[in-house]
């Protein structure tokens, strides 16, 4: 009884566990700074979706329209589940990428504040060896001022022996040496101050972009375990929304099949009745061809008696009146009664139940989307709008009318026997019925089409049954049904 004919893939009946467990199984940490998996593209996704309920709308038969809202929803939620299953990973794996970004960071920062330090350091002792250089320097000019010199010439004449001499001159010599020294050194310490100088200053700028850097890590850090945690809380709150909705389907599944059931009851319960009407038809017709053909044998004999008689009448005139010797030919044979009329084929018996409208699904067996079996689709539907007016597909006895459970409000005629066979119509999820009993002709209105009942929308669910079970209508519409 539902609105189109084909099949889609089975969908699975039990649903995942709780939202911590989907979140568990989706949270695997990708580690490092390995890129994060592509997000699917939601337009992709949305006309998938959109696909599957088309497909699910055109499929539902037998299902009532609220078992097939929570089957749409549960697979619009089934279907969000991985994308955002995909966006916790990557908000993870961009988390994990902007936390090891952020130590890195930090580590650098700490290496180039030590680098600092110590160049800090290295110049405050270089800038003490040349202060501690040009005081020896200034000592030592201060000496010489005080001494009114202290070169080799004043040394040697100052000496009063050959050997003093020589020890004078060579003290100056080692003087004069230190003196070098110590000058040469202080220029050296004094280049080495500079370049330390620069070296620090180098440092230091270095250590503040460091420092930029680490901030701006930590704030990326920050922003992706945000996301990540943002995530974690959609995907849970889907998973606890797809829990919900799953309780919902089972809970709507459960009655539905229990509606089905009930529908199969009446369906059997009617069959019985058409059998036994179909049996009751056949007897009295074998009774009434039996009492035509008695009929029939006495009219032959009464027939067969008269001709006899008028031959014998027509033998004592012809003798009594002693005439030739020929005889008067016998009277001729009465002619054959007609045959009966012919039974009507199958094949156009029934007219089309509405004037309007497409066919969306043919009788046969199919897969049920919902329910996961297969299952006869017992009758042909109608597309055509709620209100639409329905019509007896031919002469005869409405032994049903009403509420029908999942078939909605039902009316069901008996045609009597057509080919030697039980035929009856039904007509189902009508909005409402406008024959409740007695005798109705080809085309008489019987009700308005609806969706009442055990159905995903408006239209006609019209079946035939031969000796009370299903048969398909096509074998008993004329060509325009």
């Amino acid at each position: 009884m539902g609105r189109r004919d084909r099949s889609i893939a089975r969908a699975p009946r039990r649903l995942v566990g709780t939202g911590a467990a989907l979140v568990c199984a989706a949270g695997l940490v990708v580690t490092g700074s390995l890129p994060a998996p592509a997000a699917p593209d939601p337009g992709v996704q949305k006309r998938a979706v959109d696909g599957k309920i088309d497909r699910l709308k055109d499929h539902l038969d037998d299902t009532s329209v609220a078992l097939s809202r929570a089957y749409e929803d549960l697979h619009s939620t089934q279907d969000k589940l991985p994308a955002a299953r995909a966006a916790l990973d990557a908000a993870r794996a961009t988390a994990d990428a902007a936390q090891q970004a952020e130590a890195e960071a930090t580590q650098e920062l700490e290496v180039a504040r030590a680098n600092e330090s110590k160049a800090a350091n290295d110049l405050r002792s270089a800038t003490q060896e040349v202060d501690d250089g040009r005081e020896r320097i200034a000592q030592f000019a201060a000496q010489i001022y005080q001494e009114q010199g202290f070169g080799q010439l004043d040394v040697a004449l100052s000496s009063t022996e050959p050997q003093d001499f020589a020890d004078r001159l060579a003290l100056v010599d080692t003087v004069l040496d230190v003196q070098a020294g110590t000058m040469q050194r202080l220029a050296t310490e004094q280049a080495n101050l500079t370049a330390l100088e620069d070296h620090l200053s180098a440092l230091r700028a270095d250590s503040a972009a460091k420092k930029k850097e680490a901030e701006a890590a930590l704030a990326r850090a920050t922003a992706a375990r945000e996301a990540a945690d943002q995530a974690k809380v959609e995907l849970e709150s889907l998973a606890a929304t797809q829990e919900r909705q799953a309780a919902a389907y089972e809970d709507q599944l459960a009655a539905d099949k229990k509606q089905l059931a009930s529908m199969e009851r009446e369906q059997e319960r009617l069959r019985r009745i058409l059998v036994k009407r179909a049996e009751e038809a056949r007897r009295k017709a074998a009774a009434e061809a039996a009492r035509r053909a008695a009929a029939e044998a006495a009219r032959q004999r009464a027939a067969e008696a008269a001709a006899r008689k008028r031959a014998e009448q027509q033998r004592k005139n012809s003798g009594g009146g002693g005439g030739g010797g020929s005889s008067q030919a016998p009277a001729p044979a009465p002619a054959p009664a007609p045959p009966p009329p012919p039974a009507p084929s199958s094949s156009g018996f029934l007219s089309r139940p509405v004037r309007t409208g497409w066919v969306s699904s043919e009788f046969g067996m199919r897969f049920h989307p919902v329910f996961h079996y297969w299952k006869l689709h017992s009758g042909r539907d109608y597309a055509v709008a709620c209100g639409t007016p329905v019509y007896a597909a031919a002469p005869g006895t409405v032994i049903s009318a009403g509420w029908g459970g999942g078939y909605g409000n039902r009316v069901v005629i008996d045609h009597g026997l057509v080919s030697g066979a039980g035929l009856a119509s039904t007509y189902n999820h009508l909005t409402s019925i406008s024959v409740w009993g007695g005798q109705v002709g080809r085309g008489q209105l019987i009700g308005y089409s609806g969706t009442t009942g055990t159905s995903t929308g408006c239209h006609l669910h019209f079946e035939t049954l031969k000796n009370g079970g299903f048969d398909d209508p096509r074998h008993w519409l004329n060509t325009l049904g």
